[in-house]
């Protein structure tokens, strides 16, 4: 799994057959009961993003996900990355024009909402369909990866529930403005879509080129930064035998590439307080050339996770407290 973009291709495995059974009877009689009543009404454009507190939460998401996947975008206004992501699910929700519907949650407003969610870091992106709710990623993603998962979360709308989306007018608050053509290229989207197309099928180090062609111009650009992160950690798990990653890891305390390559594995397999505590337990334990060459690891698995991340914080405080 990428550390950052948990794709939808264990949907199937993560709602049990009996509980999406359910969904989707209940998704049909709603249906049939919007038909009796004459059927659904096109909505205006500015109503595919809403923004969504805990008292509406049943009425605005879990209703509505009868109808259409909600995708539920985790915020809060001090958190950089969401600054980033927000406005890019905004204008994929009126580009893909009433296919689903986004609802932003304040996390600072809706603590009851993060913590029913087991958010543990944001922007975290979810979907709800049929009443299910699915975890989609975490962090900043590239635009492409990003379309991806949304196409796979729709057509499991589809196929397992029949959901097709809700009608959108266009003309009803005069929202063409709104839903018209996507922004203008940058100077460097071709480079990160082809980076991003070249993690969809495993070629890591044509990732890792890609990302480095971007940030040889733009050393800033945080799009790059983080899928070169991504890239070079996937690169390095996928050149070892997890088994024996794992036994030298618990056998060879001192041995830094053990404990290196063993923090790695923590990450993808999602236990990043390991991962973390491993390294900064490490950096304790040597000193010179293998101390920095674990701090830098360490650092190269913040930006894998995003500095806003609250484990991040915790692991930067324990590291500064081994250094000094």
């Amino acid at each position: 799994m990428q550390p950052r973009n948990m794709s939808m291709s264990g949907v199937v495995d993560l709602a049990a057959v009996k509980a999406a059974g359910e969904a989707k009877v209940k998704a049909e009689q709603a249906r049939a009961e919007s038909a009796r009543q004459g059927g659904p009404a096109a909505v205006p454009a500015s109503s595919l993003v809403i923004d969504v507190d805990e008292a509406g939460f049943e009425r605005d998401v879990l209703q509505r996900s009868a109808e259409v996947p909600v995708v539920i975008d985790f915020w809060a206004e001090w958190c950089e990355p969401c600054k980033q992501l927000g406005p890019l699910l905004e204008r994929l929700a009126h580009e893909y024009n009433g296919r689903f519907l986004l609802a932003k949650v304040d996390v600072d407003a809706n603590q009851m909402l993060m913590q029913q969610f087991g958010i543990q870091g944001i922007p975290a992106v979810f979907a709800v369909v049929a009443g299910q709710a699915l975890p989609l990623f975490q962090g900043a993603a590239p635009e492409a990866q990003i379309r991806q998962t949304l196409d796979q979360l729709i057509q499991v709308g589809e196929e397992r529930f029949g959901l097709t989306g809700i009608a959108v007018d266009p003309s009803a608050d005069g929202a063409e403005a709104q839903a018209a053509a996507p922004a203008p290229p940058g100077p460097y989207d071709s480079l990160l879509e082809a980076a991003a197309r070249a993690l969809d099928v495993n070629d890591f180090p044509g990732a890792v080129q890609a990302y480095k062609n971007v940030l040889s111009d733009d050393p800033a650009n945080t799009e790059a930064k983080l899928g070169l992160a991504q890239a070079e950690l996937l690169a390095r798990v996928q050149q070892t035998d997890p088994q024996q990653v794992r036994k030298d890891g618990a056998e060879k305390p001192g041995d830094v590439d053990a404990q290196l390559a063993a923090a790695d594995l923590d990450l993808v397999g999602g236990h990043v307080e390991d991962a973390f505590g491993r390294l900064v337990e490490t950096v304790r334990r040597t000193f010179g050339e293998d101390r920095d060459r674990v701090r830098l690891r360490l650092l190269d698995l913040f930006e894998v996770i995003g500095p806003e991340d609250p484990r991040v914080g915790a692991a930067r405080t324990a590291l500064a407290r081994v250094l000094f």
